[in-house]
């Protein structure tokens, strides 16, 4: 068995191999290109054993060498950067390290830590298009979040009719109200006819609203300096032009995950957790994966999803970090891994492991392990 530490980056890579007993066999530096990824598999000839035996370490699943070594049957076991952090101190006391000897480390924790990261394994296709169309969703999320948080402190300072027109600050009528209608005053010239046909042309199917509305917008407000409304009447309007698209790709990327979830066998799982919703069950099932034996128990689940009580204790040092379960909470893709949804009022005992098994469907994470896990180990079996 030979142990493999690759220390990636944008456009090179180091790799490290040390044998069974720790000595360093080969250290390379090679370019991110297919002539430098054949240097693995050079060294791994020159070692003359297949590649099942050379278990590779690596801190990123989303790079290209990760491609190329599964598709050749490498084990390849992910390393947390926050875990190769605290295996600094093992080898350098003065915690300086390198590329080298970041490999060398990503070896020596294949060599002496693999069982403590699972080995990675891919999802099937359709798997990994639901987790793709997840992390788009939740990219256009943020990007949108951003934005119209920008936006809002804009035209509360300037336009502070436009607030609540029509609900939500990210509604498509909005935005497209927004860029017509970038000020107050231009606003304000439009007649309740002029606005109704607006509210028609955008179709606006809340008729009974726009007088409403069309009151909002000339209703007496605080009116800003003039020379502050004309220097950000152009951030306005292109504020609106940006978020626009966003949301439109958002609303049809959120469609899209809709026909790809339900052409997963499991969906039918996910889609009837309490809570889960159009975007959070299709999380769930890409986060479980498609092997979902490395969760063994429930309290795995709670740990990957952090909802497990922990104790820590140093000394005469003791502390508890409770953790809330609670009926109707599940946990939720985010860019760390799982983590909880808005919680409802009901809560489950504190300071004591959960019993998942015995109430699952009010705990996801003992429900899903419960029916979901062993259904799945026994398909794939």
């Amino acid at each position: 068995m030979f142990y493999f530490g690759i220390d990636w980056s944008q456009a090179y890579h180091h790799l490290c191999i040390l044998n069974e007993a720790g000595a360093r066999v080969s250290h390379i530096k090679f370019e991110h290109s297919p002539t430098g990824f054949a240097k693995i598999e050079h060294e791994r000839c020159n070692l003359k054993v297949p590649a099942s035996e050379c278990l590779v370490g690596i801190e990123t699943s989303y790079n290209s060498v990760v491609d190329f070594l599964l598709d050749r049957n490498y084990p390849v076991h992910i390393v947390p950067p926050r875990a190769t952090n605290g295996y600094r101190n093992r080898q350098r006391g003065s915690g300086a390290y390198d590329d080298d000897s970041d490999a060398a480390l990503l070896a020596s924790i294949m060599r002496t830590d693999r069982d403590s990261h699972p080995r990675l394994r891919r999802n099937t296709a359709l798997t990994q298009q639901i987790l793709a169309q997840v992390r788009l969703i939740e990219s256009l999320r943020v990007s949108i979040q951003r934005q119209s948080n920008q936006l809002r402190a804009v035209l509360q300072r300037t336009y502070p009719e436009a607030l609540g027109l029509f609900g939500d600050l990210t509604a498509q009528i909005t935005l497209q109200f927004l860029m017509a209608y970038p000020t107050a005053a231009e606003a304000s010239a439009l007649s309740r006819d002029a606005f109704e046909a607006f509210c028609r042309q955008q179709g606006y199917t809340r008729t009974d609203l726009i007088p409403r509305r069309y009151a909002h917008l000339v209703a007496a407000a605080p009116s800003a300096d003039p020379t502050v409304v004309r220097a950000h009447r152009y951030q306005v309007r292109i504020l609106a032009q940006v978020l626009l698209p966003q949301v439109r790709c958002r609303t049809q990327a959120l469609a899209g995950l809709g026909h790809l979830f339900e052409q997963h066998p499991d969906a039918f799982i996910f889609a009837y957790l309490p809570g889960a919703g159009p975007l959070l069950a299709p999380a769930l099932l890409a986060k479980f994966g498609d092997h979902r034996d490395r969760f063994p128990a429930p309290e795995s689940v709670q740990a990957q999803a952090g909802t497990c009580p922990v104790t820590e204790r140093s000394g005469k040092r003791k502390k508890r970090v409770k953790f809330l379960l609670q009926e109707g909470t599940c946990p939720v893709l985010t860019s760390t891994g799982l983590s909880l949804s808005p919680p409802s009022h009901t809560r489950s005992p504190i300071g004591s492991p959960c019993g998942l098994l015995s109430h699952p469907v009010h705990c996801p994470a003992g429900g899903l392990w419960a029916y979901h896990v062993p259904r799945s180990n026994h398909r794939m079996g």
